[in-house]
């Protein structure tokens, strides 16, 4: 078997040194930034050690292949999605749920309205389109664990008499869905029809429909 031949390969070896960690963060951005540019696969190993400085070994060790190294961008990518959505740091945001619910949402928005963001998941689409193995992995990684983490905070909510919702995960996907129009016209490439303003006070809207609809009996 060659050194690219695995649809998904886990990293071989994780840094041992701050210098390590900083050599892989180093391949990791170059590799995202070529493959932006470039497209997944007019880029070669070669390409990605020529911008980044250090060594073909050095990938092969770090992330087994091409593949792993792509992987390894996904769950990067990821990490700084998540920190973006959810303000775990803040003491307010576990205990108010309509504040949970308007920066969580704004927060996405955010993120997705940035064109980096918006490249990116359209070169993941074009990846996991030949790697089922990765697309099952980054669905249960991304989507489903942001639906799981609003579902959970609705559930807390439930519990506390805040809401009445039986069915968290089912409001979840209700929750979620407010987005996906906008969503989708900027991952197409279309732009969007309203202002920055009028989608806040869309977001406003629907986020207090949204409460209304789960007020406690």
């Amino acid at each position: 078997m060659s050194a690219d031949s695995s649809d998904l390969c886990q990293s071989n070896s994780q840094p041992q040194t701050k210098r390590g960690f900083e050599r892989r963060l180093a391949f990791v951005l170059s590799a995202t930034s070529l493959f932006l540019e470039k497209g997944y696969d007019a880029v070669a190993l070669d390409d990605i050690v020529n911008h980044s400085g250090g060594s073909k070994a050095s990938i092969y060790k770090y992330f087994g292949n091409k593949k792993g190294l792509f992987k390894a961008i996904c769950d990067y990518r990821r990490d700084l999605l998540f920190k973006d959505l959810f303000q775990e740091n803040n003491p307010a945001y576990a205990l108010d749920l309509e504040l949970f619910l308007t920066q969580t949402l704004d927060n996405f928005y955010q993120h997705i309205s940035t064109i980096e963001n918006q490249k990116f998941i359209r070169l993941l689409f074009e990846q996991v389109k030949s790697n089922p193995d990765l697309l099952e992995y980054l669905y249960q990684e991304c989507p489903e664990k942001i639906l799981d983490r609003v579902s959970q905070q609705l559930a807390y909510a439930h519990e506390n008499k805040t809401i009445f919702c039986e069915n968290p995960a089912y409001a979840a996907q209700v929750y979620l869905g407010i987005l996906w129009r906008i969503e989708w016209r900027l991952l197409m490439g279309i732009p969007p029809t309203e202002t920055d303003a009028q989608i806040q006070d869309y977001l406003k809207y629907s986020i207090e429909l949204f409460l209304k609809s789960l007020k406690p009996l």
